[in-house]
């Protein structure tokens, strides 16, 4: 069983896949909208954490990290948009 926060529960999962596939994994996290779970970070705070999330999701696969997940293109555009806006407090350099 592995828990993990609501926003990274994909990434994590995939790689737990990565790391353990002889496994069959059990992945919880809080039920909790995405209204609330923002209120409760700084609005940039929680920016920063989710622009280097989606990075990650991308970029650890390419690390042998966990398996490949698909990204879309509009997220992967808007992650690109806030990293030039300057929300890269958390993103790999």
């Amino acid at each position: 069983m592995v828990i993990c926060r609501p926003y990274n529960k994909r990434r994590v999962q995939a790689t737990f896949n990565k790391l353990m596939p002889e496994y069959e994994g059990i992945f919880v996290s809080e039920s909790i909208s995405f209204e609330d779970y923002f209120k409760r970070a700084s609005n940039d705070e929680w920016i920063h954490v989710l622009v280097g999330d989606i990075q990650r999701m991308k970029v650890y696969a390419d690390y042998g990290w966990q398996e490949e997940v698909k990204v879309p293109d509009n997220v992967w555009k808007a992650y690109e948009e806030l990293v030039e806006l300057g929300y890269n407090k958390y993103i790999i350099k």
